[in-house]
């Protein structure tokens, strides 16, 4: 009989806000370092992560946090505060507030963009990195999505088009447009859909999403916009493994770009995925996450 892996949940203050945490696995096996897990968005939640839980039996501790402004963590009613640097500042305080002096980061989506700037900010206690669905330059990605979009049916690209146009993306139509795109490259292609992913809905963190984003995938209007750590990628000098899939909005060809430009990393596409893998083909992606951090730890190569 399997004993029941534990959990914690708690606040961590920041800023004069509080970031919810929840970690599973508070009694890891020596020598196995907990792995951070930042969520996508800007605005999603932790939620999507939670397979990776069963990361926890091997003796790996898992943690995971709401962003300021999502889930379960406080939502500041000034939007004009949610920048990069916040949210760098918010990695580190709960780092240290949590005693998490050596870690693995793994990041998706827009979780890789911050763990990517994280990492060049050389931070003491790193000991990896894994890039899931993600790229480094917002305008490469915002025309890899427009291309998709251009492959969706001609009367839901001009749905699209006529709406951004008008300036009424807020529209049920569009919204509706909206959802083709997901069912090929995002959540709508999980049949059926987890409820991991379903109780995202109607949790604060839309907000940031505009804020920091825009009013859809493809239309890039915050201040994300011109994000690009392209010519920066050689800096980051952590083991990397980037893992996408091959259907992911952000495309083979964005997150190549991520695997070219950070020194010895490794790729890894899921063939039968779209934007999230951990959840379209969670079997085999514990099994390359915990590979690679195994080798990791144990000073294996290549990197």
């Amino acid at each position: 009989m399997s004993t029941p892996v534990s959990t914690e949940e708690g606040y961590v203050p920041f800023r004069g806000y509080r970031i919810w945490y929840r970690v599973v696995g508070t009694a890891p096996e020596p020598g196995k370092l907990p792995l951070i897990c930042l969520h996508g968005g800007p605005g999603f939640t932790w939620d999507s992560f939670e397979p990776l839980e069963a990361m926890a039996a091997t003796g790996r501790r898992l943690v995971f946090y709401d962003q300021l402004g999502c889930g379960n963590s406080d939502v500041p009613t000034d939007t004009s505060i949610y920048t990069v640097a916040l949210y760098l500042d918010e990695l580190a305080g709960l780092r240290r507030v949590l005693r998490l002096d050596r870690v693995h980061i793994l990041g998706h989506s827009w979780g890789g963009m911050l763990a990517m700037e994280y990492a060049l900010t050389q931070p003491e206690g790193l000991a990896s990195l894994i890039l899931a669905d993600t790229g480094a330059s917002v305008p490469q990605w915002e025309a890899a999505m427009r291309r998709l979009v251009a492959e969706l049916p001609p009367d839901v690209q001009q749905t699209i088009l006529e709406h951004e146009v008008a300036g009424t993306t807020d529209s049920s139509e569009y919204e509706e447009a909206c959802r083709v795109y997901s069912r090929r490259h995002c959540g709508g292609r999980l049949d059926p859909y987890p409820e991991c992913l379903a109780r995202i809905a109607g949790k604060p963190g839309e907000d940031a999403f505009y804020a920091m984003w825009g009013p859809s995938e493809w239309c890039v209007t915050g201040p994300l916009k011109d994000w690009d750590v392209v010519s920066r990628l050689g800096g980051i000098n952590v083991p990397s493994l980037v893992v996408g899939g091959r259907y992911d909005e952000a495309t083979p060809d964005v997150m190549e770009t991520v695997y070219r430009g950070i020194p010895g990393s490794e790729w890894v596409i899921f063939e039968n995925s779209g934007h999230f893998p951990h959840l379209e083909e969670t079997e085999r992606y514990l099994e390359v996450l915990s590979e690679f951090l195994d080798r990791v730890e144990a000073g294996g190569g290549p990197f």
